[in-house]
């Protein structure tokens, strides 16, 4: 694989007459931010990075700290493919924050990950991911009307996505993004492109490059993408399910051919870990007002904190091993949503294994019935409690965390309990188009 590096950059920048180069980064929410320097900017922007005022990004710095610099990481350079070449090309690299003085800025959610994927590096392991995002085309951004009513894997002669999907994955290929599966999903008009899983900081750039690509090929198509969890009443919404697993050295940490699951004490741990750290870090897999309209019983999406090897109504469930897929075992955490922020998310889901594996904290029996069909005395008996079932319970169960407090550090913890209030409060004031059908009438 070449290596890029400062020269690497300077000549491609050369041969393929690149004129401005995007520096990305991204705020607390996981929104993807931007600003263009120019080649002649490029060199300089290499040793010693790029100012900004990051005062007015959401989550960052107050006025009174506003200065931030922008630190390139080379080995994220890519063309963009949407951009025309003929006259010049656009690049672009991720960035990671600095302070003015060098010193990685607090408010930073690469950062969050690199600390904790150093943290599991020095217990031994790697952490790989693949993540799964699904997301709706829609005719425009002012409603919901499908361009389909398609389902699950189906083929349609007149599936005007089939096109897009195709045009998604070679724009992906072409930024260095392996892609395994694109298919059209449950819901009308809803789609999934699986990217090959690898190492979390490159999927977590990968996460952000995908939205991306995905949003610039349906608007040049003249439709629009969404990754909003629940866009339709009544259809299955947008999910984000994670496949995770540690390594050690080249030899995967969660697989044991002598247990009956073929899960080593690693992964049940790890597991273990996840199971019960799930309420407190649902916030952050889960983050949007809308994403409790999608963790509802009968949609697909989990709603009770249980795992399971084959049941798909389960929070967690670890794909069935295979004779000679060692490498493949892994566990898949089911109730993220795409429109979380991948650096955070994947912190987090990370911090709640290693925490599962450090403590030795137990695992319970999978529950292989459907756990929905089970009445509440026998979840209880059964030890199965549920995920928050909208954002004020999350944002409660966040508040008393330790595990993300010190994870996110106290920055990015107290600035997003601060802006989820916020978003609740707007929220609940709200009169909503069912309370006026539902109560105008009578009341």
């Amino acid at each position: 694989m070449e290596v890029k590096d400062k020269k690497y950059i300077l000549e491609m920048v050369k041969k393929h007459d690149v004129k401005f180069i995007r520096l990305w980064f991204t705020d607390i929410l996981g929104y993807l931010k931007s600003f263009a320097i120019t080649v002649e900017e490029l060199e300089g922007a290499l040793d010693e990075g790029m100012g900004f005022d990051g005062s007015s990004i959401q989550g960052f710095a107050r006025i009174d700290e506003s200065d931030m610099m922008a630190m390139p990481d080379p080995s994220t350079f890519q063309l963009l493919p949407w951009r025309p070449r003929e006259h010049s090309a656009v690049a672009r690299m991720f960035c990671d924050i600095v302070e003015p003085d060098g010193t990685p800025y607090v408010g930073d959610p690469r950062r969050v990950l690199k600390d904790m994927l150093k943290k599991a590096s020095d217990m031994g392991y790697s952490f790989y991911v693949g993540p799964e995002l699904e997301y709706f085309y829609f005719k425009n951004d002012q409603g919901t009307e499908v361009l389909d009513h398609g389902g699950y894997f189906d083929l349609i002669p007149s599936d005007v996505a089939t096109d897009l999907r195709r045009e998604t994955v070679l724009m992906l290929e072409a930024m260095g993004i392996q892609v395994e599966y694109s298919h059209h999903e449950v819901a009308p008009s809803q789609h999934e492109i699986d990217m090959r899983y690898t190492d979390a900081l490159t999927m977590a750039d990968n996460v952000m490059t995908y939205r991306l690509v995905v949003k610039e090929v349906a608007l040049k198509n003249g439709v629009y993408a969404t990754f909003m969890p629940k866009p339709i009443f009544g259809e299955n919404g947008s999910g984000m399910h994670t496949h995770q697993s540690l390594f050690k050295g080249d030899k995967n940490a969660f697989f044991d051919k002598e247990d009956p699951h073929h899960l080593s004490a690693t992964a049940k741990g790890y597991i273990a870990g996840l199971l019960e750290h799930a309420p407190e870090i649902t916030l952050v897999t889960n983050q949007w007002v809308n994403s409790y309209k999608r963790l509802v019983p009968g949609y697909e999406a989990p709603v009770y904190i249980s795992w399971a090897m084959r049941n798909r109504s389960d929070l967690i469930r670890v794909p069935l091993y295979k004779p000679g897929q060692e490498k493949a075992t892994r566990v898949e955490y089911r109730s993220p949503d795409p429109a979380c922020n991948p650096y955070l998310a994947f912190s987090l889901m990370l911090a709640a294994g290693l925490e599962g594996i450090e403590k030795g904290y137990e695992l319970r029996a999978p529950v292989e019935e459907n756990v929905y069909e089970m009445s509440e005395e026998e979840r209880a008996n059964r030890g199965i409690d549920t995920l928050p079932p909208d954002l004020y319970e999350a944002i409660l169960a966040t508040e008393k965390s330790e595990l993300v407090r010190k994870t996110l550090g106290d920055h990015i913890f107290n600035k997003l309990i601060e802006n989820k209030i916020i978003e609740w409060n707007r929220y609940r004031v709200q009169v909503t188009q069912y309370e006026l059908d539902e109560y105008l009438p009578l009341l």
